[in-house]
């Protein structure tokens, strides 16, 4: 028996995939959730095999929620936009079903499930590479069962420790499994800058830079924590603050 749950904020929707799925006698639906905050939770009380998860949705995208989720359950997204197709599979998801779609489509996907593979680790590594249409402008983390929405101005750092990035925002520090590469790279240079190869500082955020030791700063940020800069880093700093 494969037991699934149903992510969508449109009820509508989820009543028809559920009526969909009682022809379907090797699934069985254990929850339905509205937003990815309730389906965050859910999933970690449920331990579903397979979440049907639609993408736009208030609150967190389906992306999101799957970034969120440490050894995630197969997916097969459910969606009304065509767009977001590539970005799925990246995710290594079982299928992708363009609403409205069919009982016989819908069976076609569920016969993929079986036979998908279900490795994590490969999962993380994909949404490391994942393409966007454009910079971060928000960052989604967890504390504990909690989920928060960081805004891209709101952080004032990030840091590499170990497999994860630490990530200092309004004062508070948070933990996101991530690399600095992939932060330089969704992070606006406008705003951002990677000063070290272990920091990235928001450029609004910083109060001072001093010398230290033989040829070598200090970045100082406005909530008195401070950061080495590379010589390739000043370099970029000075650039980024046109000086």
């Amino acid at each position: 028996m494969i037991r699934c749950i149903i992510v969508d904020d449109e009820p509508l929707a989820q009543d028809l995939l559920q009526d969909y799925l009682e022809d379907f006698p090797d699934l069985k639906v254990v929850g339905r959730f509205n937003d990815g905050f309730e389906a965050f939770k859910g999933i970690g009380e449920l331990q579903p095999d397979l979440v049907f998860l639609d993408i736009e949705m208030p609150k967190i995208t389906g992306f999101e929620l799957v970034e969120l989720l440490e050894e995630p359950p197969k997916i097969i997204f459910t969606t009304a936009y065509d767009n977001y197709a590539i970005k799925a599979f990246e995710l290594q998801a079982v299928d992708y079903l363009l609403k409205p779609f069919s009982k016989e489509r819908l069976g076609q996907a569920i016969q993929r499930v079986s036979i998908a593979p279900n490795d994590s680790s490969k999962l993380t590594r994909l949404k490391e590479e994942m393409p966007s249409e454009g910079f971060l402008t928000r960052v989604v983390v967890k504390t504990g069962n909690r989920i928060e929405v960081l805004q891209e101005a709101n952080i004032a750092s990030i840091s590499a420790d170990g497999d994860y990035v630490k990530i200092n925002s309004a004062g508070k520090q948070y933990l996101k499994l991530g690399t600095m590469s992939y932060f330089e790279k969704m992070l606006d240079p406008q705003n951002f800058t990677r000063i070290h190869r272990s920091h990235i500082v928001n450029i609004s955020a910083i109060s001072k830079i001093e010398p230290y030791q033989k040829e070598n700063y200090l970045v100082f940020l406005k909530d008195n924590t401070q950061f080495p800069v590379s010589k390739k880093g000043m370099i970029k700093l000075k650039k980024a603050l046109r000086i």
